[in-house]
């Protein structure tokens, strides 16, 4: 799906329960990079701050069928969150996979920069999607 992309930096998260996976990305440059991963919102108020972002995204987590699941709903209502507290742009990212690629790129090692690379590979398709 092609998509219109706002100008200026995008931070981009990968939603869970216990840590948020943050990237950031300059879709005119096509750059992205994984950030350190975060574990409450009034830390993303901080990064909001560092980089200002244009807009966000925020990855979408489905079955592998792309059915709505519990986690879809918290996401999108963490999407919402985000939209009313920093009143910017809040784009919707499918996310099925990216964790499984995310361990694939860091060689299966299990720690906590998987959840930043989910947020990478979620930023990414998000600049594809707009390709």
């Amino acid at each position: 799906m092609k998509r219109d992309m706002p100008k200026g930096t995008v931070l981009a998260f990968d939603f869970g329960l216990k840590r948020i996976g943050v990237a950031v990305g300059e879709p005119e440059l096509r750059t992205v990079h994984p950030l350190p991963a975060v574990s409450q919102f009034t830390d993303i108020e901080g990064l909001v701050e560092e980089w200002k972002p244009a807009s966000l995204v925020v990855g979408l987590p489905t079955s592998a069928q792309g059915e709505p699941h519990k986690m879809t709903r918290q996401a999108e209502d963490f999407a919402r969150r985000l939209e009313r507290r920093f009143k910017l742009p809040v784009a919707r990212v499918d996310e099925r996979f990216t964790s499984v690629e995310a361990e694939s790129r860091l060689k299966g090692l299990k720690n906590k920069a998987i959840d930043s690379v989910a947020a990478q590979l979620i930023l990414e398709q998000y600049f594809d999607q707009a390709a």
